[in-house]
């Protein structure tokens, strides 16, 4: 267990240079308006490459209570490149497994990552509060995030043409020593569903309010339950209701009691009512305490656009989702790392502030698609009409032995990233491919090694351009090396990393280069890769195109693409929904 206790853990207010007026015309490049996980994990995406950052947070405090627990593994493998992945699986549960049950019988069971050779399991569990935590921590260690605590933003004025470089946002802070004003850039919202910047601009989300209500319980106990998702449809201990159950760290236990529409959400917070339902599942004798209860009810919805001139919008800020999916900080972290290199880019000139447009145009397409699982969940576990609880248990029941009616069975599409398939950013394949790593998709990982130290495909992506390369630089002629040479030194760099099915391929006798063997060939496998293939890998570690041979002018050109610096011929992204 942690020695600290984060969610009793509070940060001190300090007066910043702004106040005294010792920076009080200074531009920063970046301030980001709120310091929970998608606040922190853009900040520290930023400063990892080397932007300055002003993080601005009206609290002092981290989250109470579990709120967000379940991180899937994409958020994982962006929680490695910000480096803090592995203490955040080291904490938390690991799972890969879920069952559904209707009433007191199990109707089938899955598994979310059924293949071998993945550094990340499916999901861990962990409490928000210890994600909080841990991102603060990491962004200490880096000297150009400063964070100042109890600064409540409650004005917002932007001046001048948006995309020109005297463009910029002056935001009035609230503080305990009074009011001051500083200037950026670019704005970063990432102050949550009631986000403040939201309304001082004036804009709305919207969407599809859902009428019922849930109750969380945070229950500690000793108990001999896997480390599995659990979902019972109408169970005999809540009949006609849903219960969620998922393991937490420090034998913590989250509860989720559907209660319906017509439920008291201060009375069922008593623990005179929640005790019950808890015994009423673990049994009359189960020794139990409450660690935190929340009544909540929920939307989908999301803002028309995520870009407003230079204030962008991530996280819960600019769209929303039920719980059922873990969709919420999950797609919220996927913005962080969607927008950072950008948004990196743009203020080092090199490249143009339209590419800040395809931080919204791709993650509203993200937003949407969750939304649409969101919501298709939702009407599967809350139906609203007798005919729909009549299909709805229909399907249940055909589960047992039918594996169709499984893939109709919905308590919860659980997070996967969204393939970007239509976006600007994107080069078409102009060779045949098969499998899933098509322009758009997210890169997955394989295990590697080199110098007889085992690794992983992904920490070699992220964080730059890369162009992944199945083959050794010994079997590429002259004129390949020379163009990956020439890209790997251009003002936007594109690194060569080599992988080969070659045991021997990195013994040294390639010098310097990036060259790794592909132990189990798996690598090759998921990339559908021949000798000589070739992906451009963007740096929030997305395909954005590929080759079955080298042509450094193809790679140029689709690395220019994915920097805005070229305006293709494409449609905008379509809507998910």
């Amino acid at each position: 267990m942690s020695s600290i206790d984060y969610q009793r853990l509070t940060f001190d207010y300090r007066p910043c240079a702004e106040q005294s007026g010792g920076h009080a015309s200074a531009t920063h490049p970046v301030i980001v308006v709120g310091a929970g996980p998608v606040g922190l994990a853009t900040a520290i995406d930023l400063a990892q490459q080397g932007v300055p950052v002003i993080v601005l947070d009206d609290d002092c405090t981290l989250s109470t209570g579990s709120r967000a627990i379940c991180f899937a593994k994409r958020t994982l493998d962006i929680f490695d490149r910000l480096g803090c992945g592995e203490r955040m699986v080291q904490k938390g549960v690991c799972w890969n497994v879920g069952r559904v049950f209707l009433r007191d019988q199990e109707v089938y069971n899955f598994d979310l990552l059924p293949e071998p050779g993945h550094h990340r399991p499916a999901f861990i569990n962990l409490q928000q509060y210890y994600v909080e935590g841990y991102l603060f921590e990491r962004a200490q260690q880096l000297p150009n995030i400063e964070i100042r605590w109890k600064n409540k933003v409650v004005g917002l004025v932007q001046q001048g043409t948006p995309g020109s470089a005297d463009a910029s946002v002056t935001l009035t802070v609230q503080t305990p020593d009074g009011e001051y004003r500083t200037s950026a850039r670019y704005v970063v919202a990432c102050d949550g569903s009631r986000s403040p910047v939201r309304k001082l601009i004036g804009v709305d989300s919207h969407g599809r309010t859902f009428k019922d209500r849930f109750l969380i319980a945070d229950v500690k106990m000793t108990a001999d339950f896997p480390a599995e998702r659990w979902f019972w449809f109408d169970p005999p201990f809540h009949p006609n209701q849903s219960v969620l159950l998922h393991r937490q760290p420090d034998d913590v236990w989250r509860i989720d009691f559907q209660l319906g529409w017509d439920a008291d959400p201060v009375a069922e917070k008593a623990p005179e009512r929640v005790i019950p339902r808890v015994q009423a599942l673990l049994g009359p004798d189960a020794k139990f305490t409450l660690e935190w209860v929340s009544v909540y009810t929920f939307s989908c919805l999301r803002m028309d656009e995520f870009r407003h001139g230079h204030v962008l919008f991530a996280g819960d800020s600019a769209h929303g989702v039920s719980p059922f999916g873990a969709r919420g900080a999950n797609s919220g972290v996927q913005d962080a790392e969607n927008l950072a290199w950008k948004l990196a880019l743009v203020l080092a000139g090199r490249a143009p502030d339209a590419l800040l447009d395809t931080y919204a145009r791709e993650r509203e397409f993200a937003a949407d698609e969750n939304i649409r699982n969101s919501t298709r969940s939702t009407d599967f576990i809350t139906p609203k009409s007798a005919v729909s609880r009549v299909f709805r248990d229909a399907v249940l029941t055909l589960a047992r032995d039918h594996a169709f009616a499984r893939q109709l069975v919905n308590s919860g599409r659980l997070s996967v990233p969204a393939v970007l398939h239509a976006s600007t950013l994107n080069t078409p394949d102009r060779d045949a491919f098969a499998g899933r790593m098509v322009p758009g998709a997210a890169c997955v990982d394989a295990p590697l090694s080199r110098e007889g130290q085992d690794g992983w495909l992904l920490p070699r992506l992220g964080g730059r351009f890369v162009a992944l390369v199945f083959g050794t630089p010994a079997s590429l002629d002259a004129s390949a090396l020379a163009a990956l040479d020439a890209l790997a030194n251009d003002d936007v760099p594109v690194v060569p990393v080599f992988v080969t099915p070659d045991a021997h391929a990195d013994d040294g006798a390639h010098g310097e280069r990036n060259v790794w063997h592909d132990v189990q060939g798996l690598a090759a496998q998921r990339y559908d890769a021949a000798p000589g293939t070739v992906y451009l890998v963007r740096p929030d570690q997305h395909v954005c195109a590929r080759w079955r041979t080298i042509d450094g002018a193809a790679i140029a050109a689709a690395r220019e693409r994915a920097l805005g610096r070229t305006a293709p011929e494409a449609a905008p992204m379509p809507c998910a929904a």
